[in-house]
Formats: C-alpha cells, structure tokens, sequence
C-alpha cells in the first residue's frame, strides 16, 4: 500500500511538470484578448499597436465593460466623460453607450491614436498621457526636474500614473512574448 503523503507528492510532482508543459497557455489565462474583433478592427484603423489596447485594458479594467473608475472614467478602456463626449463628437457616432465594448475600444483607440502622434510613438509618454493628461506630460518634458532631454521623462510627478505606466508597460511586454 502507497505512503498517502507520498501519493500527494507525486500529485504536485506530475500537477508541477503539466504546469511547466503548459506554462504559456496557463499564462494566456491572465494575459487574455477578449474583444480581440474590436481590438483588431480600431487598432488596424488607428494606426497602434494591438498589445498596448490589450495591455491598457486589461490595466484599466482587467476586461471588465461595465468598470468605473473612482473619477468615473467607464469602461474596458476607462473612458472620461470628457473623451467620450470628444470622441463621439469627431469620429460622428451620434447617441452612443460608453459600456456597448465596441464603442468603448473604438473611442479608447481613436484617443491613443491622437496621444500616439502627439508624443511620436513614444509609448512611455502615450500611457502616462493616457492616465495623466497630455497637457502634465507636455508640461513634465519642459522642467528640467522630470526630462533631460524635453523628449523622454527621467520620471513622473504622479504616483498614480508612474505606477499605471510602468505596470501597462510590463503588461505590454507580456502581451507580446505570448502573442507574437
């Protein structure tokens, strides 16, 4: 008869090696592209890289469309009142549902696409904008407190969005190890 502890630990053993064999897989669990449909269609139109949506997404709202945030930003992409009212107004969608997924990606993406040409690809500065505000990272790249160059931030005042940044960066990477 079979030690019942070492039973176990052949579980975990074989539980461990299965894990291994599937690592990307299981990985995939928690780096997902839901609304990959509207992610492919808006990133395509706008011109930015699908992962930054996934990663901005899955950070805003881990891929939840009816999310609000403590400033009432709403969302998969955790879109402002102000944005959404800019973006419907620009991209001519009359009467709109900010939580409808395709809405929200289609204006979120239009928004990244402005930050993107604004600040020249420059991803760091896209996401801390995005959080942010283009106008706090226009004015950080002119002090000489936050930019050495006028063109990269050496660092972000905000905490808030220093830590967004660098976690949507990190998503970002991931995203494109898994998918690429």
């Amino acid at each position: 008869m079979v030690n019942r502890g070492l039973l176990a630990l052949i579980l975990v053993f074989i539980v461990l090696i299965l894990a291994l064999i599937n690592r990307e897989n299981i990985e995939k669990i928690f780096y997902p592209t839901k609304y990959s449909q509207y992610v492919e269609k808006y990133s395509s139109e706008y011109g930015v890289d699908k992962y930054l949506v996934y990663s901005i997404i899955k950070t805003e709202s881990k891929f939840h469309r009816r999310a609000i945030s403590s400033k009432n930003a709403k969302g998969l992409m955790q879109i402002t009142d102000i944005t959404a009212d800019w973006g419907r107004e620009e991209l001519g969608l009359g009467s709109i549902d900010i939580y409808d997924p395709e809405t929200n990606i289609n204006i979120g993406v239009w928004y990244l696409g402005k930050l993107q040409k604004e600040f020249k690809g420059n991803y760091k500065l896209i996401i801390a904008a995005y959080n942010g505000g283009s106008g706090n990272v226009r004015k950080w790249l002119k002090s000489t407190d936050y930019s050495k160059d006028g063109r990269n931030l050496a660092n972000i005042p905000f905490a808030e969005t220093s830590k967004y940044t660098e976690k949507v960066l990190d998503n970002y990477k991931r995203y494109k190890a898994l998918y690429r």
